[in-house]
């Protein structure tokens, strides 16, 4: 049977509805801890429980938060959340990317892995094998020692490079995700370094319609969008309204392109909300209910004006194409 995996249980494919691909919810990561980075640390439960019941009011069902073990998850808040709002949220295993390793290594984790200083430390001194372990615990038993289970395995790598240590935990999320049959998730830092990636998985032996890449609406290439697509591999356009990127029209644009070339399948889209100035609720930004409420409309009527039926379109992006990504494969 196939599953995917909540914070609260297995539900089927079917069950997953109106579906945000990558998104944060209550997190501190102590690297910005570290660097009194106000602006990073969502960390109001109250808040951001507000920005989820505004999602679910416009009719969102699940929401995927993306937020890995050195990112300053706080599981037991956002499990809460979804008991709470009745939307279904999977959590994420695994690791992001190397300039956030520099931080300290929180007690209650160095308790669960070692007595290491930094995240750096643990992941250069154990093994591939054994940073596998640690995140198939994860999806089998808990998150951080909690009863809460990941939906999915995720790595990360840095801007136009991937480091020793980023190669590693690749590897290693590989092998969980072998182990696991749990979905994979990338994050591509300014949208760079997909291709590398999946030459490293590969070799690992990862069929890639099992992979979603993050943030390639950092980079607006619609060549190398091709070519991840022909790859099987699911396409997150996860900054929708970041304009200081990228105005939505060229977002648009680059999906429009994937989806007149055929690869309507492959498209992911959320926002990667993860700063209190884009929360309605922290900071007056235009929050969790702004893709539903205003971007949903706005693309369904940019797509028919392309000849497509942007109805269909959102179907597939929202509800059908989750389904598949986010389902543990049968073993």
């Amino acid at each position: 049977m196939s599953i995917v995996r909540t914070l609260h249980g297995d539900i089927t494919p079917n069950e997953l509805g109106f579906t945000y691909g990558h998104e944060h919810i209550k997190c501190e990561p102590p690297f910005w801890q570290e660097k009194q980075m106000d602006d990073l640390l969502l960390d109001d439960k109250e808040k951001s429980k507000r920005e989820v019941m505004d999602f679910k009011k416009h009719g969102g069902h699940s929401i995927v938060d993306a937020t890995a073990v050195d990112y300053g998850r706080d599981v037991p808040a956002v499990a809460d959340i979804a008991r709470e709002t009745g939307v279904s949220i999977i959590g994420t295993a695994g690791f992001n990317k190397s300039f956030l390793w520099t931080a300290r290594l929180p007690a209650h984790l160095q308790a669960l892995v070692g007595d290491y200083e930094t995240y750096g430390q643990w992941i250069e001194n154990t093994s591939i094998e054994g940073l596998a372990d640690f995140v198939i615990e994860e999806v089998e038993s808990g998150l951080e020692g909690t009863s809460y289970r990941a939906g999915q395995v995720k790595f990360g790598t840095g801007y136009n490079r991937i480091t020793p240590l980023e190669e590693k935990t690749i590897r290693a999320v590989a092998r969980a995700h072998h182990a696991t049959k749990a979905p994979v998730h990338s994050h591509t830092e300014a949208g760079t370094m997909a291709l590398q990636q999946i030459e490293i998985l590969t070799s690992e032996g990862v069929p890639m319609e099992n992979v979603s890449f993050g943030h390639m609406d950092r980079n607006l290439d619609p060549y190398y969008h091709e070519q991840i697509a022909k790859t099987g591999a699911y396409l997150s356009f996860d900054g929708i309204s970041k304009v200081k990127y990228a105005p939505d029209s060229a977002r648009s644009e680059a999906i429009l392109h994937l989806v007149a070339k055929g690869y309507e399948n492959h498209i992911l889209v959320s926002g990667d909300t993860a700063r209190k100035s884009y929360f309605k609720h922290y900071d007056y930004g235009l929050g969790f209910e702004n893709i539903i409420a205003n971007w949903v409309p706005r693309f369904v009527n940019e797509a028919n004006q392309a000849g497509f039926d942007g109805g269909k379109l959102i179907q597939k992006f929202f509800v059908d194409n989750p389904a598949r990504c986010m389902t543990f494969k049968e073993r």
